[in-house]
């Protein structure tokens, strides 16, 4: 099945601002989200494809390769994103070199001369946090892959006592032109992979690359108040650019593992306040938890199931917010089981005092019975 236009997906207008497309993926996601909605294979396959469409269209770079060419643009198979995740190649170098012929803004550096210079991938990295770490903020060490120049060739890829040599088939140009139709497309050359060198004798150790790959550790602050799915950009620190081109971004994407208690909402907090019928009944103090400690509520007389309680300034802080959001404590009245006989005996004399009193100690049940007889005249 073809994809769906991104802009239709999250519900705006493709001139929506970063603002707009937030607000429109925080309501999507909270409404898809598979945690609210397990087993609904159609709500998490709805869940993904807001995701993706956020990812995109929030990425400036992403959102202006999607704008212009569509889905192709930002497809990895087929080379998408300006210098990003697809790689090279594909898509936009075949448009880029054909481009590049007929307004002189092809892909080589040092003004048209040497071989081509390309800009090195993104990488992305996956962090899950807790939702307290995403609250209080925090700082962190964590290790990516990197390349470094190889010890032995120094970086020339050759083994040592040896050279590389000018690329025969593109004359060290690191590109190749072919004729097609009215236009002269250039692309990379078969020979060199646009390095403009060929290495008759390889480096033992790199096997020819003139680097090696090793881990690197980075420091990365994350940030108070940061959410699930949002990215924190590490800059110069993807891979290296070929050809002496700049290296790529590191991308630390957030993902905030489920709470026992508390579920998010943008800044505010929600829980489920499980209280005992005879609290409910008769009113009392309770203490809640928060994620800055305890709270105290109060519980007025007859308080129903579904009742919701607000606590002001007792959620999070988000990265952009002046003010907390609100705790909100949704009333869950919990009917007691496994009763003995003095038990059940005592509740049948309570239900008998209930009875007695009339309608005035259960208006709800009145309320709710007068409707069914309604419905059935």
């Amino acid at each position: 099945m073809a994809k769906r236009d991104y802009y239709e997906v999250l519900g705006v207008s493709k001139s929506a601002s970063d603002d707009e497309l937030k607000k429109a993926y925080r309501k999507l996601a909270m409404k898809y989200h598979p945690d609210r909605n397990a087993g609904d294979t159609q709500a998490e396959e709805r869940f993904k494809e807001v995701k993706e469409a956020y990812e995109t269209l929030s990425d400036p770079q992403k959102r202006g390769a999607y704008d212009r060419f569509g889905h192709a643009g930002v497809d990895p198979s087929m080379g998408g994103g300006p210098g990003g995740m697809g790689g090279m190649g594909g898509f936009s170098d075949a448009f880029g070199d054909i481009f590049g012929e007929i307004f002189g803004a092809g892909r080589r550096g040092g003004g048209g001369g040497g071989p081509q210079v390309y800009r090195g991938s993104d990488l992305k990295y996956n962090m899950e946090i807790t939702l307290e770490q995403a609250a209080a903020g925090f700082d962190t060490e964590i290790r990516v892959p990197s390349w470094d120049d190889c010890d032995t060739c120094h970086g020339s890829g050759a083994k040592p006592g040896t050279k590389p040599v000018t690329c025969r088939t593109c004359g060290g140009a690191g590109a190749v032109r072919m004729q097609q139709g009215f236009f002269s497309v250039q692309q990379t050359c078969p020979t060199c992979h646009g390095s403009g060198k060929e290495i008759a004798d390889p480096c033992p150790s790199c096997h020819g690359e003139g680097r090696i790959r090793r881990n690197k550790t980075l420091q990365v602050k994350i940030p108070a108040g940061i959410d699930d799915g949002m990215r924190i950009r590490s800059a110069s620190n993807g891979e290296p650019g070929v050809n002496g081109g700049p290296p790529g971004d590191l991308y630390v994407e957030i993902h905030i593992k489920t709470h026992k208690i508390f579920q998010r909402d943008g800044d505010d907090l929600h829980c489920e306040l499980t209280i005992p019928f005879t609290t409910a009944a008769l009113g009392g103090d309770l203490q809640v938890p928060t994620l800055g400690g305890k709270a105290e509520i109060t519980i007025p007389e007859g308080t129903q199931s579904g009742k919701t309680f607000r606590l002001r300034g007792k959620g999070i802080r988000g990265v952009r917010g002046s003010y907390p959001g609100d705790l909100y404590c949704h009333v869950a009245v919990e009917t007691p089981v496994r009763l003995n006989e003095e038990q059940k005996a005592i509740l049948r004399q309570f239900e008998a005092s209930l009875k007695d009193g009339g309608e005035r100690h259960s208006p709800q049940s009145k309320s709710w019975t007068d409707r069914v007889k309604e419905f059935f005249s």
